[in-house]
């Protein structure tokens, strides 16, 4: 176990992806601090491949979470309620596209803890964004060329406690020295 702990590290350990939400939508600065945080991922390459959409418009993000839901097959809110969706796509020609989102994920998910707030990936935006309607979506915000859906972060004040971590598995890490 590592004594030394920084923020940055005890913000990693104490993530916790977060099922059940406020309907208030979080402050606009921290939305912004939160996507900014994902601009800073480490991209392949330095190509910063990828676009984040963020939908606070309530009806868009209804609207969204419809699509999710029947990529999913299922009638309930994907999103579990989060009012905040941050959708992250990158471009299809990009070898490193998915890595590179997964990673903008990632950095949004520890910021949006690190200020208090909850959050949790979402799937499915691979399907969502191959279809016209969200495509269309795509270009009518001025975002040309071929993308790929990596993933939504949907953000919110929590509802609930935050959940304990599991235990860590046994076996995961392998020295060579």
């Amino acid at each position: 176990m590592n004594h030394y702990m920084n923020e940055v590290l005890k913000a990693m350990k104490e993530r916790r992806s977060i099922r059940k939400f406020k309907a208030d939508l979080p402050k606009k600065a921290d939305l912004e601090a939160i996507v900014e945080a994902g601009l800073y991922a480490a991209s392949g390459m330095g190509k910063q491949a990828t676009v984040t959409i963020a939908i606070t418009n309530k009806e868009m993000r209804d609207r969204l979470s419809k699509a999710n839901a029947k990529v999913m097959g299922v009638e309930f809110d994907p999103f579990y309620g989060a009012p905040a969706i941050l959708v992250v796509l990158a471009k299809k020609d990009c070898f490193t596209g998915i890595y590179d989102g997964s990673l903008v994920i990632g950095n949004m998910m520890l910021a949006a803890h690190s200020l208090g707030l909850g959050s949790i990936w979402i799937h499915r935006a691979k399907e969502e964004f191959g279809q016209d309607e969200w495509k269309k979506l795509l270009a009518d915000l001025g975002i040309q060329g071929e993308w790929e859906g990596i993933g939504h972060c949907a953000v919110g004040y929590m509802d609930c406690e935050l959940p304990q971590a599991h235990p860590r598995k046994e076996g995961r890490v392998f020295w060579i020295e």
